[in-house]
């Protein structure tokens, strides 16, 4: 069977027809070199408004590149033709097999976008005998498309997240839809500002933003500034893990301070190795950990009483009652304040700042989960990582969106995978 004939099957175009296809170059170096004509009579597409006008002139030819067959590169050849538009005034054509001044044809971009979500952008390129450029461009091409025509409407509960992409604290604001039947990523934007999250909620719409019932953020100020006064109707719940994760550092600082105290007065070092056994939930340590904090607990040290003030205070998590809870929340930052123990004492002012925020958790309770934004961010970082992380924000913008979008893709003649 002829590679014309295969064509025609799997990738024909009413207007168009495959001429002569020409084997060029030696052993690892060769290309199959597709040359494609416009029928008899055929009157070219306005590239602008979509509309048949005459022929004006024809330029030189163009490559395309198109899906590889038996690991042999494909190109079409064709010499676009100039529109006489009645409208648009002299327009290049447009053609089926790609958009715009793109070298690469819609199938061959999704044939490596479809890869790429496998394999690393610089895997794809070698196993496909293109270069890494090659494979963002298709990328971004499907994602450009893929965020055009995506639907933002119905969605009711959104999570806000930042993570550190780059050394020296760069920063990227990630907005994640987290309602029961989608988790996607819908919006990346550079740094942690208010102008940042301003941004999303411009691009997101007033009507849309008005129709958010939830939202879920940690308690960085100034998402929690937009977020009162672009979605002030929504339920806004902070991020429990980042609850959790301030009491931890607060530990952590608690112990190293006292384990140098204990050096310089020439005392026993009880507190060697004894961090993870103060940060991890008791049902998860190690028996050497748990015999190792069961010595702790005789001591009567800042580190011990800080770990038991968290350990006290997941009881608050298991109320139903935002009224009961936040009984409970007053008198824990009650005892914590008495502590006298000033890192605690900074996380039960920052609670006490925040206290009606915390309690939406149980406003909200069974509507939305928090943790699927933590989920979401360590996919985030596991696509950052797969690359050895990204140079420029651009790239690491198209990838997430490409990983965790969700984003439709442009439809094809036929599907080569």
């Amino acid at each position: 069977m002829l590679v014309k004939t295969i064509l025609n099957r799997v990738y024909k175009f009413p207007s168009f027809v495959y001429d002569d296809v020409v084997l060029c170059g030696r052993d690892d170096e060769m290309t199959l070199e597709v040359h494609v004509r416009p029928r008899a009579n055929s009157r070219p597409i306005c590239s602008v408004c979509d509309r048949r006008g005459s022929g004006y002139d024809t330029l030189a030819p163009r490559r395309f590149d198109f899906v590889p067959l038996w690991a042999i590169p494909v190109v079409f050849i064709y010499a676009m033709r100039r529109v006489d538009c009645s409208t648009c005034g002299v327009r290049v054509e447009r053609v089926p097999w790609a958009e715009g001044k793109s070298p690469l044809t819609r199938a061959y971009a999704i044939f490596l976008a479809q890869w790429a979500r496998l394999l690393t952008w610089t895997d794809v390129a070698k196993r496909f005998r293109t270069s890494w450029q090659t494979v963002f461009r298709a990328v971004e091409d499907v994602v450009e498309w893929g965020l055009a025509h995506r639907d933002l409407d119905g969605v009711e509960a959104i999570g806000v997240d930042e993570i550190q992409w780059h050394r020296g604290h760069h920063y990227v604001t990630l907005v994640y839809e987290i309602g029961v039947d989608s988790k996607r990523l819908l919006w990346v934007g550079e740094n942690r500002t208010i102008r940042t999250l301003l941004r999303f909620f411009r691009q997101f719409g007033k009507q849309r933003s008005a129709q958010l019932k939830y939202v879920c953020s940690d308690m960085w100020w100034p998402y929690l500034k937009v977020l009162a006064k672009k979605a002030a109707q929504a339920i806004h719940v902070l991020d429990r893990f980042h609850i959790v994760a301030k009491m931890n550092k607060a530990i952590d600082e608690v112990r190293a301070a006292e384990a140098r105290e204990l050096k310089a007065k020439g005392l026993e070092p009880v507190l060697k190795g004894s961090r993870w056994c103060l940060l991890k939930r008791p049902e998860n340590l190690t028996d050497s950990q748990d015999i190792k904090l069961a010595d702790l607990l005789r001591y009567n040290l800042k580190s011990v009483r800080s770990y038991l003030l968290k350990e006290d205070f997941q009881f608050f998590w298991g109320y139903v009652s935002p009224y009961w809870a936040g009984r409970f929340l007053d008198r824990w930052c009650t005892r914590t304040m008495r502590s006298k123990i000033e890192p605690m004492k900074k996380v039960a002012k920052s609670l006490r700042a925040h206290r009606p925020l915390i309690l939406n958790w149980f406003r909200a309770k069974g509507a939305i989960s928090a943790g699927i934004v933590e989920g979401l961010n360590n996919k985030v970082k596991v696509t950052t990582r797969k690359a050895y992380g990204y140079r420029s924000f651009r790239t690491m913008e198209v990838a997430l969106y490409h990983t965790l979008g969700k984003l439709p893709e442009p439809e094809c003649t036929h599907r080569f995978w």
